[in-house]
């Protein structure tokens, strides 16, 4: 979804479901730390916002957006964990890193969510500028942790709805 005339963060509460009793995990890569702690601090706002208890909100941090999935790997470990947001900033450089660093860690959130059958957020910018990621951090398109967290409740809450369907069937 483009962002350049959206605010992340203007969403409608209404549609977002019942957060209460949620507990969400958020692994934020210290990289880029200006960046990630912003995204961080609007997703846990977010959360709270909407529900969830500060106790239910589990944050760890990584070195980089690479290690992002190790560390989602580790917090979808916990059975009392209902969803996972991953927090990066990877910024385009002059060399092929970016593509690497980005396409590992986009493949590597889904698998880890389909390995342990649990939601994972991918809240990871990967702008071209540190302008463009200040600007999604906070700044004049919102928050992109905002969206991860209101991701992360919808799908915790589609998984909930689909397995009480399941043993009402």
């Amino acid at each position: 979804m483009s962002t350049a005339h959206k605010n992340l963060s203007d969403f409608n509460h209404t549609n977002i479901p019942p957060a209460a009793g949620i507990r969400v995990g958020i692994v934020v890569a210290e990289w880029n730390v200006e960046v990630t702690a912003a995204l961080r601090d609007g997703a846990v706002k977010t959360l709270l916002a909407c529900g969830v208890t500060e106790s239910d909100i589990i944050v760890v941090y990584v070195p980089g957006s690479f290690e992002l999935t190790y560390g989602a790997q580790l917090l979808c470990e916990d059975k009392t964990i209902d969803t996972v947001i991953c927090i990066g900033c990877v910024i385009q450089g002059e060399t092929k890193h970016f593509d690497f660093i980005c396409d590992a860690v986009a493949n590597g959130v889904t698998n880890v969510s389909l390995k342990y059958n649990k939601p994972v957020i991918f809240g990871v910018l990967t702008p071209n500028t540190l302008e463009q990621a200040q600007d999604r951090a906070g700044g004049k398109h919102g928050n992109k942790g905002d969206e991860a967290a209101v991701t992360a409740i919808k799908m915790a809450q589609l998984k909930k709805s689909v397995k009480t369907r399941m043993m009402n069937a």
